[in-house]
């Protein structure tokens, strides 16, 4: 059994540093406030993920830009370009906002150079209004990052605005950002799965983002830019990817369960929209799905896409790329590399890598020629480039940790007399073959395992909240971190729209664990005290009840 946690509720797990992207929230009650954004929890925050609220360097930034523009009762949402800056407008104009949508003269778009560091393009709305932009930032992914927000303070005497026709600071990028690309290059062709390759990826394939929503988003623009029609979402995901479908360009189709029936459904609905003379733009899915961790037979959808003449965009971040290889099947692989390839939640980032294989790669290749812009900065770049150095060693460690407490997890499962009702991870789920299939063969420096995320589901809600409120772990979003966190995943995205997750074979019952790189031993011991209480509440809940 470890020490109890002294990290300071509502503040980053350690090693807490300036840029962390974590917070610690423990105790059920907490976040269920969190849940309702109860303004008296919101306001305890010292640290919270950047794109659900600004990080303080981007908000004293923005403090400094009000005070150039010298303007009262106004908001600013800085971003490092004017597409960013003008889709934001375009999403707090649209029709889609519906009541919420502001005038266009509303809002404006000023410009603001940092001498010799970066121009910015920022958006301008009454302060009462600016919770009806944000989630552009939120979903959407393309704000600056802390890092550019902190140089631009320190270099904030000159800040100044200016006009399009001034000339803008020259940006070049680092040496970091082309030994991230060459090292991602690498590891998509370290041990490949299946035939020979036509083509190797190279680093011109690979392409930064400064978030993993904004790989998303971007890509999707792209596409939409050209085709303009409905993609599909196949399995579940990430919660903002959703939105982005939803939000910009004509819509989606959800099959939410991944499934094999869901595939044959898919195939259905291609049929009728050819029929029609339509045809989708893409279809996404997560490798495996995030929170309940089933593989998707992706071998059969890529033989609809190449019937059916649709781009086939696969997230691989969860089984994470040292894992798997999806590159015989996929378009475009995208990766948040935020999450275990940094390993130490102090940067945000991605990657979307073009298949040079793809019989639709020239196609793609002269799409990202056309509207690609690196809105990566060069700060971050440095600190993903260290932070990365031992993504393969730290991979080991996370995948073995995950394991272990699976098939200890799972055992439990197995006992009419534990609370532990159910465990998600792709070793116990009927999709297991389609991971395997995609699981890259062992070498001499590496085994490949199932990555570090995994969800548990108890008997009743009251067994859940004892086990989460006992369990000696840190508390609250992300993975991939140096040390395990916890969430009640469902209850905390989706606790308003239970009967609708239930279609999708989730509860509020279900917490998603993300190990970190702590002992092994320890982390079972945490997790035996935790099921201890939660056996002892199903229990007494038997007993009121009878």
């Amino acid at each position: 059994m470890a020490a109890p946690l002294q990290t300071e509720w509502w503040g980053p797990i350690p090693p807490a540093p300036r840029h962390a992207i974590t917070f610690h929230m423990p105790l059920w009650s907490n976040m269920l406030r969190f849940r309702d954004k109860d303004p008296e929890i919101l306001m305890k925050f010292t640290s919270m993920y950047p794109r659900m609220m600004p990080h303080k360097d981007v908000k004293e930034l923005m403090a400094k830009i009000l005070s150039v523009a010298k303007t009262d009762g106004q908001a600013c949402i800085p971003f490092s370009t004017a597409v960013s800056a003008s889709e934001c407008v375009k999403f707090a104009t649209s029709p889609s906002r519906k009541a919420e949508a502001l005038s266009p003269d509303q809002l404006s778009i000023r410009i603001f150079d940092v001498a010799n560091l970066v121009r910015l393009y920022v958006v301008f709305l009454p302060t009462q209004k600016n919770m009806v932009a944000w989630p552009f930032w939120m979903n959407a992914g393309v704000g600056i990052s802390s890092r550019l927000a902190e140089d631009c303070v320190k270099q904030s005497e000159g800040l100044r605005e200016v006009t399009e026709r001034e000339p803008a600071p020259t940006l070049v990028e680092c040496e970091a950002q082309g030994v991230l690309r060459e090292r991602i290059a690498g590891l998509m062709e370290r041990a490949p799965v299946g035939p020979p390759r036509k083509a190797k990826v190279t680093p011109d394939d690979v392409y930064l983002y400064q978030t993993g929503m904004a790989s998303i988003y971007s890509v999707h623009q792209y596409l939409l830019s050209v085709y303009n029609a409905k993609s599909v979402l196949f399995g579940f995901a990430f919660h903002s990817t959703p939105h982005v479908l939803e939000d910009f360009g004509p819509g989606f189709k959800f099959l939410g369960n991944g499934t094999p029936e869901e595939i044959d459904e898919l195939e259905q609905y291609l049929k009728e929209e050819a029929k029609e003379g339509r045809k989708i733009q893409a279809v996404w899915l997560e490798f495996p799905s995030n929170p309940n961790l089933s593989t998707p037979d992706i071998g059969r959808l890529r033989k609809l896409a190449d019937g059916y003449g649709f781009f086939l965009l696969i997230d691989d971040t969860l089984g994470s790329f040292c894992n798997i290889d999806v590159l015989e099947v996929a378009d475009i692989v995208l990766t948040s590399l935020t999450k275990s390839f940094s390993g130490y939640a102090d940067v945000m980032a991605a990657s979307a890598v073009l298949n040079p294989s793809s019989a639709r790669y020239p196609e793609l290749k002269a799409l990202f020629k056309k509207f690609y812009t690196n809105q990566f900065y060069n700060g971050d770049a440095e600190a993903l480039e260290k932070n990365s150095r031992d993504y393969m060693s730290r991979s080991a460690t996370l995948n073995n940790n995950a394991l272990r407490l699976v098939e200890f997890l799972q055992t439990l499962a197995e006992d009419p007399k534990s609370s532990v009702a159910k465990v998600f991870y792709p070793t116990t789920l009927p999709s297991l073959p389609c991971y395997k299939e995609r699981m890259r063969p062992a070498t001499e420096d590496f085994t490949p395992g199932y990555g570090c995320l995994f969800s548990v589901e108890l008997d009743t809600l009251e067994a859940t909240v004892a086990f989460y409120d006992n369990l000696n772990l840190h508390k609250g979003p992300h993975l991939g971190a140096p040390l395990t966190l916890v969430i009640p995943y469902v209850m905390a995205l989706y606790g308003k729209e239970l009967d609708k997750m239930a279609d999708y074979g989730m509860n509020e019952r279900q917490l998603r664990v993300a190990v970190g790189l702590e002992n092994t031993d320890i982390l079972i011991e945490e997790f035996r005290i935790a099921i201890k209480a939660a056996d002892e509440a199903k229990k007494n809940t038997f007993v009121s009840l009878s």
